[in-house]
């Protein structure tokens, strides 16, 4: 993973989930056909924005007889560095304070801690495998 890797911005972000669900090469008319409805952009715009996360290391653009886009980066690198990265900053990497904040806050319920409670059980009961 990429130490490097700089946070997607939320257009760049809705970009790259469409190009990770495709999950192979895309055009800009499939990622301008799926933006339908959340972003009115000119081509130009999408043009813009895809060049950027080329530059940026996110995709590669490949011409064979249109552009192609593909992820450098997958779907589950990015989320693992975000993640951490909120963890570390705004919790000062304590699963609990996060757990707690969410609770809290109403973001999840007693039901999603018993879930949350059932996972952790699975993987604990795996690692004595």
């Amino acid at each position: 993973m990429k130490d490097t890797m700089k946070r997607l911005g939320d257009a760049e972000l809705e970009i790259m989930l469409i190009i990770w669900e495709a999950d192979g090469p895309v055009t800009s008319t499939f990622i301008s056909e799926k933006l339908e409805g959340k972003r009115k952009w000119a081509l130009s715009t999408l043009m813009t924005v895809l060049s950027r996360l080329a530059d940026r290391g996110f995709l590669k653009c490949e011409k064979v007889d249109r552009n192609y886009y593909f992820a450098l980066i997958s779907e589950r690198e990015y989320k693992v560095k975000e993640s951490s990265s909120i963890l570390e900053k705004l919790y000062g990497n304590s699963v609990n304070n996060l757990v707690t904040t969410l609770y809290s806050g109403k973001v999840i319920s007693s039901s999603d801690l018993a879930e949350l409670k059932k996972l952790i059980d699975e993987i604990s009961s795996k690692g004595d495998e």
